[in-house]
């Protein structure tokens, strides 16, 4: 039965489009499915047997980098400033980049734990940020659930209203105080108290409260080295939780480049790199996912519309 559904009902849900309308067509539970996504019973051997190969996703990480000229996108940017969406930047471009690109490839979207592979039924970004630019001032994590069909405005709203939240919980939120619960647990009691998250992770026992809270567990993690000044990394992805891809892109960079026709000319260009763990999907699938987030970013107009389509991701 098709319903339309807003919000968290989209969640375990197929999502297409008919008539200009989102149609939802809910996924029920069954077994062996986790409260984060259900698994994938579909896929070909030989990436049900390869968690068992590599059981880590450090084991299982690929290195990607790439460079983006930024010409359109901060025309893009100013016009939306102008339009109301003060602050907006090249962070909310990135994420709402990869946002629009699991929409139309739902595979970067699955994890792996307990050696089987899953498909996440929600898109959660994870943000590590300092709350003052200075060098003691204390990191946090930011962590924003996005529908598949967002718009940049959408993202935009999203980001201010976590960052509202995260104000008003003033120098500790959520997260900090989970964390400082467990740091005041005694050391080889904490040892066992992570094991013992990590066992009932690899089961899919782990609560959905604790696993909506840790930054270990979402559909990707995000860093901005343009706001340090300093050029992108390759930042490793953690073997605990469940985070598949982890993005790093640099400072804007000036490069004077000489024409065909022998004219100089400025171009602005951003520096990014992928971590990723490539066990979720083919090589031939990452490229095309890639590929269609760097069109994106390049020319990002059509993130101004929701997706004529959201593609759901096999069963």
């Amino acid at each position: 039965m098709l319903h339309l559904l807003r919000g968290k009902d989209r969640k375990r849900c197929k999502l297409t489009a008919f008539s200009g309308v989102l149609l939802v067509i809910k996924r029920k539970r069954r077994f062996g499915d986790r409260n984060d996504g259900h698994k994938v019973r579909t896929l070909a051997p030989m990436f049900k047997v390869s968690p068992y190969i590599m059981k880590k996703r450090s084991d299982a990480s690929n290195f990607i980098d790439d460079t983006i000229d930024i010409e359109v996108a901060e025309k893009y940017i100013a016009e939306k400033r102008k339009e109301g969406l003060k602050g907006l930047g090249m962070l909310h471009l990135f994420v709402a980049s990869y946002v629009r690109t699991i929409s139309q490839r739902p595979g970067i979207n699955r994890f792996i734990n307990g050696q089987k592979i899953y498909s996440r039924n929600c898109i959660e970004v994870n943000l590590a940020i300092k709350k003052d630019m200075k060098l003691n001032s204390m990191d946090t994590v930011i962590k924003i659930e996005f529908e598949p069909d967002a718009t940049i405005a959408d993202v935009y709203e999203k980001f201010n209203q976590v960052i509202e939240e995260n104000r008003a919980e003033g120098d500790v939120s959520s997260f900090d105080s989970a964390a400082r619960v467990i740091d005041f647990i005694p050391g080889l009691v904490k040892k066992f108290t992570v094991w013992l998250l990590n066992l009932l992770d690899y089961f899919g026992l782990l609560p959905r409260f604790l696993t909506k809270l840790s930054p270990f567990h979402g559909s990707f993690f995000i860093t901005s080295m343009g706001s340090l000044g300093i050029p992108p990394i390759y930042h490793h992805i953690y073997d605990f939780g469940n985070v598949p891809v982890f993005c790093s892109y640099g400072a804007k960079r000036t490069v004077f480049e000489l024409t065909r026709e022998g004219n100089v000319v400025e171009k602005k260009y951003i520096d990014y790199k992928f971590v990723t763990d490539e066990r979720i999907c083919d090589g031939h699938y990452f490229a095309s996912a890639l590929k269609l987030f760097k069109s994106i970013l390049k020319n990002p107009y059509c993130l101004s519309s929701p997706p004529e389509e959201v593609i759901p991701d096999i069963d």
